[in-house]
């Protein structure tokens, strides 16, 4: 396992994230795994080096935490980085979701006892709140840094302008930061290289970018993307413009030099995003211990400027999406 800070933190987290929103009930998404068999994804995490998982509230309404939390039990909490998420409805009913105070104080109190854990190391929003007042959430979430219910904090997907305003009222008002940004990025979807990428480098801010394999889209040939239970049965698998801008060619590209290098297809797309120097650590979410090996074994490969080139280059502007 290779490791790296996490953005300006100096907090140490392995080049691979393992995404829990797989972990938790059916009922939820069809492809979601109960509990046992997620117990045994992530212990394989552990045992190969994985130190940091990435959670939220709103995966499996909350079992997803609950099973994260009863699978570190016991390990050395102080290697560990669990970071969760709020602001996705948890229920029906007023003031059950979104970034109000009254919101992130009920749900972080919720996220730390399915977790089961004193404190979260990072705690991110999950969407922009048109809603509640920027000032609002930033110093609610530093009083919950200052009461060390939470370590640091994130967000995640939203426009460029709006992390940019998020920052500079924090540095206006003295609030804790935003650290990371966990972000919609993959070799298929690319808009984030356009003003939120520059912006996080400029900042010192942490990459984590969701969707690495673009829902499965990067992993297999393009007409064989609904042969899994996931491509059967999830109906937003095709929310993305994966299939446009020179998507359907950059899949086949990646299928090229699979062949050639004699690897996987998710391997090869999870070695590009690693070699791009924004990125700290993908967020890789799976149901087999199987993928979660190769994903990890992707951080041996290696891809000249000109095999990056060739991935790159059917590449076309697409609309923004994964933001709402």
């Amino acid at each position: 396992m290779e490791y790296t800070t996490l953005g300006s933190t100096g907090m140490e987290v392995s080049r691979i994230c393992l995404g829990c929103m797989s972990f938790g009930s059916s009922d939820w998404r069809e492809w979601v795994l109960g509990e046992d068999e997620s117990q045994e994804i992530i212990d394989r995490a552990l045992e190969l080096g994985i130190n940091f998982f990435d959670t939220a509230n709103v995966y499996s309404q909350g079992e997803s935490e609950r099973i994260l939390g009863n699978a570190l039990e016991g390990h050395d909490r102080e290697e560990l980085v669990v970071a969760t998420k709020v602001y996705g409805e948890m229920g029906d009913g007023p003031n059950r979701g979104g970034l109000s105070r009254k919101a992130i104080e009920q749900e972080l109190e919720a996220s730390l006892e399915r977790l089961g854990m004193d404190t979260i190391d990072l705690y991110q929003t999950h969407r922009w709140d048109y809603d509640a007042p920027i000032e609002e959430t930033l110093s609610t979430l530093d009083d919950a840094v200052r009461r060390g219910d939470v370590r640091y904090v994130g967000t995640s997907s939203q426009w460029a302008h709006q992390f940019a305003e998020a920052l500079h009222t924090s540095d206006l008002l003295g609030l804790e930061r935003f650290v990371t940004m966990q972000n919609h990025y993959n070799l298929v979807y690319r808009e984030e290289e356009r003003e939120m990428l520059p912006l996080c480098a400029s900042e010192g801010i942490g990459v984590i970018p969701w969707s690495p394999l673009a829902r499965g889209y990067l992993t297999r040939p393009h007409e064989e993307i609904d042969a899994t239970k996931r491509g059967e049965t999830e109906e937003h698998m095709y929310d993305h413009p994966y299939r446009e801008g020179g998507g359907q060619e950059i899949n086949e590209r990646v299928a090229e030099l699979a062949d050639e290098k004699d690897v996987t297809m998710a391997q090869i797309a999870l070695s590009w995003l690693l070699h791009q120097e924004w990125v700290d650590a993908p967020i890789v979410g799976t149901t087999s211990v199987e993928h979660l090996e190769d994903a990890v074994e992707a951080l041996e490969i290696s891809l000249s400027e000109s095999d990056q080139e060739y991935l790159e280059e059917p590449y076309e502007p697409v609309p923004v999406s994964g933001h709402d």
